[in-house]
């Protein structure tokens, strides 16, 4: 994931508010209409299905794992409401971006591709797997076996010659964060280990989540508090902890450590939900409305960043689910925060900027509620239809993801990936922009950083 920059500016002096994507949340119906809206502005700004262009990508300023988190808000757009509108070109993608090796590293990714990155597609197609989302035909990679490739060469990838265990930011030496270990690379490992666990029953994969989970408690970048910091660097043992916290990085865990105690049924693991539960709730909400701590306030929310809560929301949703006992706490935070996002979904910003029906862009700052904010785009509107969406999740629900033993019907392939030696370059050259596109802890998210900072003096 790399940063880029984008302010209210000249989009906020242009745009209007004319309304806004009118939702009961009593009604089911209603959700489905106005996520259905909210669906139709999000596939706006995807051309990967235009002839000449490559399925699954986003057009500029989105980077490639964007487009894997949009289509896993897609498969579960398409659970949660039964509405196949976009199933074909969700498969298209998926399967598409799933590369020539099917693992989710497509060869014309290689000099940005992190960890994380292709960690966002793992997600997207377990996801399809837990759904039931439609298989693709027969001779094409299945969802289940994609996400055990990348699992297995996630553990291939496993560093105990630094920071004793974890897996680095990026996959590959030449590029820029590869001297990096972060919560979210290793939180999609996590995630991915503790679904399958759920999914096959495979106590394998459940090892490999606690062994995770103990690692990052190690070097601490969870804390006894369960606050989960960004990620620290290799060259000083990752001591050194870049203490900005994301909502992404709490809900990936979340999520993870639900599934993990809906596994076991364990003491240990209800205890990590629970604290990691109490957590998310008092550092991320204002009056019941997600924030993004490090950077919202500021105005200093990158493109990647602007995304980023609606995936909390997804994952408080699955949470829900997986530990019942967290739902009275967790979703009354969702219908809040979807209810305050409809309102910001008001904008009619130029045609360049929106494609969708005028008067229903969604806005970034949901505290700012019917005050339309002027930020518009990818994130934005894939964030307000994960918070729309995931207020169909019902207390009980028996429309719960299925496993390999309640129906689910995705083929696997325990052996699916390959080893290092057979991706890894040699040498390749990459230029100084690239270098510059591909790094993390570049100057925005410093700011980012530094307004975490001020927050956490503040609190």
């Amino acid at each position: 994931m790399r940063p880029i920059l984008q302010t209210a500016g000249v989009v906020s002096l242009l745009a209007g508010a004319t309304g806004a994507i009118q939702v009961d949340f009593t009604s089911d119906d209603s959700i489905k209409d106005a996520a259905s809206t909210t669906a139709f502005g999000l596939l706006k700004y995807y051309t990967g299905n235009n002839t000449g262009d490559t399925p699954g990508n986003l057009p500029d300023p989105y980077f490639w794992w964007e487009a894997g988190a949009m289509f896993g808000t897609m498969i579960d757009y398409w659970f949660y409401t039964g509405d196949e509108t976009y199933n074909d070109v969700t498969t298209q993608a998926m399967v598409h971006q799933a590369g020539e090796d099917n693992d989710y590293m497509p060869q014309n990714q290689t000099r940005t591709l992190g960890n994380d990155d292709q960690g966002f597609w793992a997600m997207a197609a377990m996801s399809a797997a837990e759904n039931n989302f439609p298989n693709p035909p027969d001779g094409q990679p299945q969802w289940l076996a994609l996400v055990q490739a990348v699992f297995n060469e996630y553990v291939d990838r496993w560093d105990p010659a630094t920071c004793n265990g974890g897996l680095r930011w990026q996959i590959f030496t030449f590029n820029n964060g590869f001297n990096y270990k972060n919560s979210i690379s290793n939180g999609c490992f996590f995630n991915i280990a503790s679904r399958l666990a759920r999914y096959t029953g495979n106590q394998t994969y459940a090892d490999w989540a606690e062994k995770v989970w103990d690692w990052m408690e190690e070097v601490k970048f969870i804390d006894q508090d369960f606050n989960i910091f960004d990620g620290g660097g290799v060259d000083n043992n990752c001591a050194d902890i870049n203490k900005a916290q994301w909502t992404y990085n709490a809900g990936i865990f979340l999520q993870g450590t639900a599934m993990m105690y809906n596994f076991t049924e364990s003491d240990t693991w209800k205890q990590r939900v629970e604290g990691l539960v109490g957590r998310t709730v008092a550092y991320f909400f204002d009056d019941g409305i997600v924030v993004e701590r490090p950077c919202e306030s500021f105005n200093s929310c990158d493109f990647d960043q602007q995304s980023f809560k609606g995936y909390l929301m997804r994952w408080m949703a699955s949470a829900s689910q997986m530990a019942p006992f967290t739902f009275d706490t967790l979703m009354p935070l969702v219908k809040s925060s979807a209810t305050a996002a409809a309102q910001q979904c008001s904008g009619s910003p130029p045609a360049a900027d929106f494609k969708g029906q005028p008067g229903t862009a969604c806005g970034f700052k949901w505290t700012d509620k019917a005050s339309f904010d002027g930020l518009v785009g990818v994130g934005e509107q894939m964030s307000a239809l994960s918070a729309i969406q995931y207020t169909l999740v019902k207390k009980q629900d028996v429309k719960v993801p299925v496993t390999a033993d309640t129906g689910g019907t995705s083929v696997g392939n325990v052996n699916a990936g390959r080893p290092p030696d057979e991706y890894m370059p040699m040498t390749v050259e990459i230029t100084t922009g690239e270098k510059v596109a591909a790094g993390f802890l570049t100057t925005a998210v410093a700011f980012s950083v530094m307004g975490a900072s001020f927050f956490i003096m503040k609190e």
